[in-house]
């Protein structure tokens, strides 16, 4: 019997021994996934800016939703949550990506009537994660936006969520945001674009700006690195100002790292086309989701209202949009814009007074 004793403790021990290092290991990949900065991409702080809970009628299901905030622009930043925020019952938490000259601009502007009951969480972007992967002309340091490219760092900003929605400043939601938020994304996949051949965008030519449906509008074909990725240049391009992502697989692939990798190949390289000067976000997006993301419903991003100062949709069409997108010089902010009256529905006056002065001189904005 003492036999048996000594194996049943031993048995024991052993089963606890196994149990301990399973545990040990599930904490060990659990942190591996979830680690913010898997990257060596210095933690990146952020103001917390005590988020009121939302009405009881809103659902309980928690909406990420990643926009940058830059204060020549914050106007139109406000008006995009505003809109989203208005049109659905989810329980939205909006992560606002800023500089850290814009805190106290933007923390007032929230604190406006129609937002007071908004959640959101303030983020300040470090522009030095930048460095020596954006070649910047120095004759154009003034336009250089370093927010253009807080898209990159998602898993920075929203660390512990498995899915995330990024929009640009310059677009209104007309729709409950849930409905793009629950597209489906295939396997494999960490993110899903409006592709540019879609039958919305390929209603309105863009002028002056290079082929904006293909490759070949945005990567030097010449250059032996990029003949080298055997990428097609007539593949269909997508639009990276509306995506959703899924984080884990976005973490799981190194997708932050893949980009940077080939954003600092750029500045040794510069593989991007001169078609399109100045884009300089969509370039890497591009190669490192080629053939591997999945499509949003086109009526989640409606774009080129910024193309030009002309309606170039029907007033039906646009009413009938799920997500207007003014990409291009003419910002519905601006003294001339196609459906300012739309965008002006969703805009928050300024209680500051900055942003009204700004729009008058707005055109004198580069586009995204």
């Amino acid at each position: 019997s003492v036999n048996i004793s000594i194996l049943i403790v031993a048995v024991v021990i052993f089963l606890l021994v196994i149990h301990h290092n399973f545990l040990s290991l599930s904490d060990f990949l659990r942190r591996e996934l979830s680690d913010p900065s898997p990257l060596g991409l210095q933690p990146i702080d952020f103001i917390p800016a005590a988020p009121q809970r939302l009405a009881d009628e809103r659902n309980d299901k928690e909406i990420p939703v990643v926009i940058a905030a830059s204060d020549e622009r914050l106007g139109g930043a406000i008006a995009a949550m505003n809109s989203i925020y208005q049109n659905t019952r989810a329980n939205v938490v909006f992560h606002i990506v800023t500089l850290n000259d814009t805190v106290d601009h933007l923390r007032m502007w929230l604190r406006s009537p129609p937002l007071k009951n908004m959640r959101y969480r303030i983020l300040d972007f470090d522009p030095r994660v930048l460095e020596g992967k954006v070649q910047v002309d120095p004759q154009k340091a003034d336009t250089f936006k370093p927010l253009t490219f807080a898209r990159f760092y998602l898993p920075s900003f929203v660390p512990h969520a498995e899915k995330v929605i990024y929009v640009d400043d310059d677009v209104i939601v007309q729709d409950d945001i849930v409905e793009l938020y629950n597209t489906p994304l295939k396997p494999g996949h960490a993110a899903a674009f409006s592709d540019d051949c879609d039958s919305t965008s390929s209603k309105v030519a863009v002028r002056g700006a290079g082929n904006q449906y293909n490759y070949i509008g945005f990567l030097d074909y010449k250059k032996e690195t990029i003949r080298k990725l055997a990428m097609k240049a007539n593949t269909c391009s997508f639009n990276p100002g509306v995506f959703v992502a899924n984080l884990t697989e976005w973490k799981l692939q190194n997708i932050t790292k893949q980009l940077e990798k080939w954003m600092a190949l750029d500045v040794v390289e510069e593989l991007y086309s001169k078609t399109l000067a100045g884009s300089i976000t969509t370039p890497p997006l591009l190669i490192v989701f080629y053939k591997q993301h999945s499509s949003i419903d086109p009526m989640w991003n409606v774009r080129h209202l910024g193309s030009s100062a002309g309606k170039r949709y029907s007033p039906q069409f646009v009413e009938a949009a799920k997500l207007l997108h003014w990409n291009g010089h003419f910002k519905p902010w601006g003294r001339t814009a196609s459906y300012a009256e739309v965008w002006e529905k969703w805009y928050v006056p300024d209680p500051a007074g900055k942003f009204n002065l700004i729009r008058r001189h707005s055109e004198a904005y580069e586009a995204k």
